[in-house]
């Protein structure tokens, strides 16, 4: 049963809150007093922030749709894109741009999309995609230093105005006041004249026309302002340093003299005066191969031929000559056995060659398939052998190329050990890398075949070993000394004790290949 009220006081309601206790705050309390709701009834909305406030409107809920389609159809499906039936000329437009010869180091790829992206779909807009000269149109890489070279000239022929611009804009001083088409305060600027000429009264309408035609007095602080400006811009262009110029995309011309020169990996934009002209390149070939032949020093050789192809790179020198260089490091690094540096020039050869440029292909293509074979690169060679024509094919040293690979992938090592012994041009300094290995795989095949011993020098004529002392020392070299028995009248190898031997040493072999500088 609820309390009843005394009838002298009311009960609380909406309109009266009952008035707390009296009581004595600490000068220190422990906490922070709040005004609380002391009335029972409903709690007011607060006030707003500021006289202006509007509170947001509350939250619409989407709501969905309930009309459904007459007799149950459903809705039609949006219509397809039709396909765009692009001109032959334009495709092969975008297949000129991505060839190999058109590479330009200072064009990257995304430039080249979006400019082919952006002339292309001009030419749509326009409708002019079937009556462009597509087979003459300018390539994308030319168009983009097109629009670098005007924008540079643009940039270079505008007014420097940002010079002039105080560092920090925030901070203004007084001379930038003074500068200001409006330099006076807005409260002397709005209608302060009219209304103060309406309040004087001039002696004579003469002595105002004066007034209104003498200049307008500086005051003492907007001089020393203009003056402490123009002595700060002064001093300013006195002691600016010239902007440098932007560095240059494009290839250079060598002015330098200088015969040989030492490889020096570059670190920024190429100076002319430090680059060799193809005039002087062609001199230091020259000398090169002399020493080549008269001293054999093959760092001192490689270090020069290495800065003759850095200063062939930055002057964008594609021709004979440059064909020349690179066939003739590759055929020193082969000789030397520096697989690394042969396969970057191969791999510039390749690109060259595509140019149309004269040298020697067929040989060079033939050493790609042997280098395929050593780096156990089954993508590369196939592709490398989808490139060539019946033509090539029958050509001498890329048709022993392909030999070499059709009796390893058959296991025909008696083929193989011939064709190792007759192959043409530099191709066995390449089969030298990998017929180490052939020849434990090719033993392994004897060893299970052959029990329980053959003649040394059966395994000589088989392995391609040029004497009996060469292929003993092979044995030797496998930590198989006793497997080589003397007989009365010849050296027998125990062929059925051997085996486990040399499989150990044939998987160490295949798991280890060296692919240093691979594609």
């Amino acid at each position: 049963m609820m309390p009843s009220w005394p009838a002298a006081q009311p009960a609380p309601s909406v309109t009266q809150q009952t008035a707390p206790g009296n009581y004595a705050y600490p000068t220190n309390p422990a906490f922070i007093p709040v005004p609380v709701r002391q009335g029972f009834g409903q709690y007011g909305a607060p006030a707003a922030p500021y006289a202006g406030y509007v509170p947001p409107p509350p939250p619409v809920q989407p709501q969905m749709s309930t009309a459904l389609p007459v007799n149950g159809a459903t809705p039609a499906p949006e219509q397809a894109k039709s396909k765009v039936d692009w001109p032959e000329s334009v495709r092969s437009y975008v297949q000129r741009s991505f060839l190999p010869q058109n590479d330009d180091p200072s064009v990257s790829r995304a430039d080249i999309e979006a400019k082919l992206k952006s002339t292309i779909g001009t030419a749509k807009e326009n409708d002019t995609l079937y009556t462009i000269d597509w087979d003459s149109m300018p390539l994308p890489q030319a168009l983009v230093r097109a629009d670098r070279e005007a924008e540079m000239k643009r940039s270079m022929h505008s007014s420097p105005s940002h010079i002039r611009e105080p560092l920090n804009p925030k901070k203004r001083k007084s001379a930038d006041f003074a500068n200001d088409d409006n330099s006076q305060p807005p409260w002397r600027t709005t209608n302060s004249r009219s209304s103060l000429q309406d309040r004087i009264t001039y002696p004579s309408p003469e002595k105002r026309a004066s007034l209104d035609d003498s200049p307008p007095r500086s005051s003492k602080f907007q001089k020393e302002a203009n003056k402490r400006k123009r002595r700060f811009e002064t001093e300013y262009k006195a002691f600016r340093s010239p902007s440098p110029p932007p560095p240059s995309s494009g290839p250079i011309t060598g002015t330098c003299e200088v015969l040989e020169k030492k490889y020096l990996r570059l670190t920024a934009p190429p100076v002319p005066s430090k680059v060799r002209p193809e005039r002087v390149l062609r001199q230091t070939l020259d000398l090169l191969k002399k020493k080549w032949k008269r001293e054999s020093n093959y760092s001192y050789i490689c270090d020069q031929f290495k800065s003759m192809r850095q200063d062939l790179t930055v002057q964008h020198l594609k021709n004979d000559f440059t064909v020349s260089v690179y066939e003739i490091h590759a055929r020193i690094a082969l000789e030397k056995g520096d697989i690394g540096e042969y396969n970057q020039c191969q791999t510039q050869l390749r690109s060259l060659y595509a140019l149309g440029l004269k040298g020697n292909p067929i040989e060079f293509k033939a050493y790609r398939i042997l280098y395929f074979i050593h780096t156990a690169n089954r993508t590369g060679l196939n592709d490398t052998m989808a490139d060539l024509t019946a033509a090539e094919k029958e050509e001498k040293p890329i048709k022993h190329a392909l030999e070499v690979r059709s009796s390893l992938a058959l296991g025909n090592y008696h083929k193989f050990f011939q064709l190792y012994l007759d192959t043409p041009n530099m191709g066995a300094y390449l089969m030298d890398m990998f017929v180490v290995r052939e020849r434990l795989a090719a033993l392994c095949n004897i060893c299970r075949a052959y029990k329980p011993d053959v003649k040394l020098r059966f395994i000589t004529e088989e392995l391609g070993f040029e004497s009996d002392a060469d292929a003993a020392q092979f044995i030797i070299d496998h930590q198989g000394q006793h497997l080589l028995e003397d007989r009365t009248d010849y050296i027998a190898f125990l062929t059925g004790k051997a085996g486990p031997l040399f499989e150990g040493a044939r998987s160490a072999a295949f798991r280890k290949v060296d692919i240093k500088g691979q594609i």
